[in-house]
């Protein structure tokens, strides 16, 4: 079964890649010699991040648009929250997104969390490694806005954009965030409303001290997303910084990021948070209950 899947993957079967992709999510016995059997591509990964309300879906849209009119193959990972009752993605941002649903050189999949703190799917690393697989010219993520735990899709993608808009605040609070880390581009949405103008100046401001310790400039782009204003110059800034790859040095360490995070799934795959918290819930009967202790029974195994 995995060796058909991966042949008709490799030759662009969209059907066979998402159902590999569901296959992966499941951890179907099989998927991780079938993840060994994947060849090495070069396929870059753009990530699209930032806070809730921002205008990632409406600019992602743009940027399929732009790439399918140039010829490109677009496959398009999209992670959205969890339902508290069922875990499966809420899918309220893909209304944006209709328009290329049915269209030949276009793949989206949206993925729920499912808990996880980053803002990404559990087997994103995975899902993106496979799709990278199916010939695509281009793979891009687009996360869930959620904060300061943000920065995972920088151990992720080769090209890291994050969409802000003018309101977003104190920019002491952005840079707090972490972005400041991990953005490679500044999108400033919404940049007809007031005070756009000075909020991309003082994010400029900001970022003058990055620019010393960033192997290439962050640059900062306004967008309006809506009428499709400014996504062409966000996709020759992502060309841009793609044709002049990371070091080696920042590669091997966002590799390494990479495998720590996938031993680290393995090695927690036994531990299951309900079963933990029943045996806390006993546990916390007796008088002398120790967290310490207690984890250190799970440290043994």
């Amino acid at each position: 079964m995995w060796t058909a899947l991966l042949n008709e993957l490799q030759q662009g079967n969209m059907k066979s890649l998402a159902r590999s992709i569901s296959l992966i999510e499941n951890e179907v016995p099989g998927y991780e010699v079938f993840l060994q059997s994947l060849p090495v591509t070069h396929t870059p990964v753009i990530g699209i991040t930032g806070p809730p309300g921002a205008g990632k879906s409406t600019l992602t849209d743009s940027l399929i648009g732009l790439l399918v009119n140039k010829g490109k193959k677009v496959a398009v990972l999209c992670v959205d929250p969890s339902s508290p009752f069922n875990l499966g993605a809420l899918l309220g941002d893909r209304i944006r997104m209709s328009n290329w649903y049915n269209h030949p050189n276009v793949f989206i999949r949206s993925l729920a969390t499912r808990g996880s703190l980053g803002g990404l799917h559990p087997k994103i690393l995975e899902i993106t490694d496979t799709c990278k697989a199916a010939g695509f010219d281009y793979v891009i993520v687009e996360t869930v806005g959620v904060g300061q735990s943000e920065i995972e899709i920088a151990g992720l993608a080769d090209v890291t954009t994050v969409v802000l808009v003018p309101e977003a605040g104190d920019e002491v609070q952005t840079m707090k965030a972490g972005l400041m880390e991990i953005a490679d581009i500044f999108a400033v949405n919404k940049a007809d409303r007031p005070e756009a103008d000075l909020f991309v100046r003082n994010l400029r401001l900001m970022l003058a001290p990055a620019f010393t310790t960033h192997e290439q400039e962050i640059h900062v782009v306004k967008t309006i997303a809506t009428e499709q204003n400014g996504a062409a110059e966000l996709l020759e800034k992502i060309e841009l910084l793609l044709q002049h790859q990371h070091s080696n040095e920042r590669r091997s360490w966002l590799l390494a990021e990479k495998a720590y995070y996938l031993i680290q799934q393995q090695r927690m795959k036994d531990v299951q948070k309900k079963a933990m918290k029943l045996q806390i819930e006993e546990e916390m009967k007796k008088s002398d209950f120790n967290l310490y202790k207690f984890i250190h029974n799970y440290l043994l195994l």
